[in-house]
This record gives structure tokens, sequence and C-alpha cells, in this order.
């Protein structure tokens, strides 16, 4: 158990910060997902508009620590070649 201030307040703050960023994966995975369901029903106006949602998204997600850079990259490179498959 933690016994100095210092200790309280960083448990404190973890659990502050891991509900903030749980619901900034949530977020991100629930965009990728729409992104990948309008793939999936072949509906390219739809899955555009849900990648132009998800990308900065995920940018920010790297930007808060949260996403891997390259793991984000990678993610909008196969969701953009899928959606430019539907042409």
């Amino acid at each position: 158990m933690a016994n100095t201030p210092q200790a309280k307040k960083r448990i404190r703050r973890n659990a502050r910060r891991a509900e903030i960023n749980g619901s900034r994966m949530s977020r991100i995975r629930t965009l990728v997902k729409k992104v990948e369901t309008a793939v999936a029903a072949g509906d390219k106006s739809a899955a555009q508009e849900a990648l132009s949602a998800a990308q900065p998204e995920m940018a920010r997600g790297v930007a808060r620590g949260v996403l891997h850079k390259n793991t984000a990259s990678r993610k909008f490179s196969r969701l953009t070649k899928s959606v430019a498959a539907l042409a």
C-alpha cells in the first residue's frame, strides 16, 4: 500500500489516465471497425467517410501515447488500401 502522499497521488493519477486512455483506444477501435464493416459491405462512400474520421483519431492516439506510431501507420495504410480496392 502507498504510504507517501506522492505515491497516493500517483495511484489516483494513474487511474484517471487509464480511464481516459481506455476510452480513447475504444473510440479508435470503434472507428476502425466502422471502416472495416463498410469495406466488407462494399460501400465505398461510407468507407471513405469512416476512414476520414478514423485517421485523425489514430493520429491523436499516437500524439497522446496510447498507440504506437508504426501501429497506427500500418493500420491506416491497410485501411486505405482496402478502401481504394473498392473502386
